[in-house]
C-alpha cells in the first residue's frame, strides 16, 4: 500500500492525499509537479527512475488506510539537480 507522503522532498510543499500535483517514483519518493517536471525533468534524483502521478486514495478509505505523516525533505532542496535549460 502506498504511504502517501505529505510533502515534496524538494520544496517541502504540502501534498494532501487527494492532491493531483503529487508525483512519485517506484520507491515512493514524493515531489510536487513543479519540482518533478521543471527541476528534475521527470527523473527521481534518488533512484533515477521516472516520476509519475501519484494515485488518489478514495476518501472513504483514508480512515482504514491513513496517509503517512512522515515528512521527507532534502536539506537544501533539489536545486543542484536542476535540468539544463
Amino acid at each position: 500500500m502506498l504511504e502517501l507522503r505529505p510533502n515534496c522532498e524538494c520544496c517541502d510543499q504540502d501534498l494532501t492525499p487527494s492532491s493531483v500535483n503529487a508525483r512519485i517514483c517506484t520507491f515512493e519518493c514524493t515531489f510536487c509537479v513543479t519540482c518533478a517536471e521543471d527541476v528534475l525533468g521527470g527523473v527521481c534524483p534518488n533512484c533515477g527512475g521516472n516520476l509519475v502521478a501519484r494515485p488518489i486514495r478514495p476518501m472513504h478509505l483514508l480512515n482504514k488506510a491513513p496517509p503517512s505523516s512522515r515528512r521527507v525533505f532534502k536539506d537544501g532542496g533539489c536545486e543542484h539537480f536542476r535540468i539544463n535549460e
